[in-house]
């Protein structure tokens, strides 16, 4: 379903254009700035009051810890949802995989020599890969530590609102919008609360098996006149998460099984989101318990918000970002 010129007027999205006007003119930089600016950010982190929280994020998104050699060989594989990239840095180009996807490897890698060899997935993961590689999401398991975690699609994913309405002046149901694609989960869902009074709920594009889903999209702002907003993966994450944490609703979900740059893994289930069942049979009794105890509701928001803010200090993410790769390269490279 292409979207209208309403709905991209007011979908509360960020502007793509500005985005990829930005990351743009970061390339034009000469890379000596950016070498500058790496030994500078390293220095200001000895004296940073924060380094002790910094260094814990680098350790949780890049879990390697002994020299790991890439294979020799160079990829280049167009998988649909993901790419297999194995090769020089300066090798990955705007029209290898989306362009957002390039930029925000460049966020990552401009402080560092072109021509080191990186391994690189860009788009929806959810697989362990067998040597270390760069990558959006990975899945909550033990054996993880191949999959380094960089902030990816971040435009799309890293999005955060400011909700004037209070939960109390909200609708007492929960919506539901996204596209089905690979998740049996969103399927499972539709089939069970489509003709729910508890859920106004509906597929966002063509749905040949069910066109009796296909809903027209609501802007972020109309999401926010529900009281609980559903967070369901996809190929991987919700990318709706954080969004919807940063609102006066509530994200309810099954326990997630994939996390990003967010740190899902470290979400705390009726802490941070209400969660349901895995068979997502308890929707409505979960959302008519905090219907009746809106106190408890509104200390799951503002624990969600203190979560989120963890997330705003641009500069900090910068550096953590830049850390993580650092930590990458050197791991790849004492071999």
């Amino acid at each position: 379903m292409k979207d209208s010129i309403r709905y991209k007027w007011n979908s509360g999205k960020p502007c793509k254009a500005w985005f990829f006007v930005k990351g743009f003119l970061k390339a034009v930089v000469p890379h000596q700035y950016y070498q500058w600016k790496k030994e500078r950010l390293l220095c200001q982190l000895e004296h940073r009051k924060d380094k002790a929280y910094i260094m814990e994020r680098v350790a949780y998104y890049n879990k390697i810890q002994t020299p790991q050699a890439l294979p020799t060989e160079t990829r280049h594989e167009h998988k649909g949802h993901y790419y297999v990239f194995l090769d020089q840095i300066r090798n990955f180009r705007p029209s290898t995989f989306h362009k957002a996807y390039y930029l925000d490897l460049q966020d990552a890698a401009r402080y560092f020599d072109r021509s080191l060899r990186i391994s690189y997935t860009p788009g929806d993961v959810y697989f362990t890969p067998s040597f270390p590689t760069l990558v959006k999401s990975r899945l909550l398991e033990e054996d993880n530590h191949h999959s380094v975690i960089l902030k990816l699609d971040k435009l799309r994913h890293f999005m955060f609102i400011d909700d004037r309405k209070t939960f109390t002046e909200k609708k007492d149901e929960a919506i539901f919008r996204g596209k089905i694609r690979l998740s049996r989960q969103r399927e499972q869902f539709l089939q069970m609360y489509f003709d729910s009074s508890c859920c106004d709920c509906g597929v966002v594009d063509r749905c040949p098996d069910h066109p009796e889903w296909e809903t027209p999209k609501k802007t972020i702002q109309e999401h926010l006149d529900y009281k609980f907003i559903l967070a369901l993966e996809g190929n991987d994450v919700a990318s709706n998460l954080k969004w919807v944490m940063s609102s006066n609703s509530i994200a309810v979900m099954p326990r997630p099984t994939c996390e990003t740059w967010f740190m899902e893994g470290k979400l705390r289930p009726n802490y941070h989101y209400i969660e349901i069942k895995n068979d997502l049979s308890d929707l409505e009794e979960r959302m008519q318990y905090y219907i009746k105890h809106p106190h408890e509701a509104q200390q799951i928001i503002e624990h969600a918000h203190e979560y989120v803010r963890q997330f705003m200090d641009d500069e900090r993410e910068e550096l953590i970002q830049m850390l993580v790769m650092k930590k990458y390269l050197d791991y790849t490279l004492k071999t």
